[in-house]
């Protein structure tokens, strides 16, 4: 049994931000992937080079980079912009905050790709079908796009998800008490790093083991031939 020194409740405190941070970044990487998605393989030009410049951009710089440039940089422009519109205050941006954005403007710009793939194996046929039955854009989105699209893309989404969750360690550079920033600070007080940090890797273990499971069974409802397997 690992000694953790009374740092357990610190620990399990930093994962659920941990979890937070993941969630909600994946929240917004949702809204982002489809509206990226529907951009590129929109016929305005303006919204598909929109689309377009979003994830060559975001897909091109580190994502460290992004963290420190909308964190540090994020809080200046804001400051300016604010101080030019007469506002004196002072405006902080929190690291929780840009965390969440920087991780899911960039998580938005590779399910852009994902969605759009997914989009793409849907028949045309049967979209025109809907419309031809007078639906509207949202009904057609929502009762016979989507569902489809979801049947193609959640293999990319899980993996996407996977790799946003291990993504959220990045936070603990801009100084929010995450999981990972929780376990430095016991780790230099108890001079015991290795245990802290196996235990982050375990606790990352389990969130991608559970969250495994739950997007398998998801793969299953949107796959009906594959329920009872």
């Amino acid at each position: 049994m690992f000694n953790l020194e009374g740092y357990l409740p610190t620990i399990l405190e930093g994962s659920i931000i941990t979890l937070q941070i993941a969630l909600l970044s994946l929240a917004l990487a949702l809204v982002l992937g489809i509206l990226g998605a529907l951009g590129k393989l929109s016929r305005n030009v303006i919204a598909r080079k929109s689309a377009e410049i979003y994830t060559t951009l975001i897909r091109s710089v580190p994502d460290l980079i992004l963290m420190l440039l909308i964190y540090f940089g994020g809080q200046v422009l804001v400051n300016d912009l604010a101080y030019k519109l007469g506002y004196d205050d002072y405006i902080e941006i929190s690291p929780f905050a840009a965390g969440v954005i920087t991780i899911g403007f960039i998580f938005g710009a590779y399910l852009t790709e994902t969605f759009r793939g997914g989009i793409l194996a849907v028949p045309q046929g049967q979209l025109e079908a809907g419309r031809a039955f007078g639906m509207s854009p949202i009904k057609v989105f929502r009762r016979i796009l989507f569902p489809q699209m979801m049947r193609h893309a959640l293999p990319g989404l899980t993996n996407n998800w996977l790799v946003l969750l291990k993504t959220t360690a990045l936070v603990s550079i801009i100084g929010l008490d995450d999981l990972v920033r929780k376990a430095n600070m016991a780790a230099g007080v108890t001079q015991k790093p290795f245990t802290f940090y196996l235990l982050v890797g375990v606790i990352f273990l389990v969130f991608t083991s559970i969250s495994t499971l739950l997007l398998k069974r998801l793969e299953n409802h949107y796959n009906p031939e594959r329920r009872g397997h």
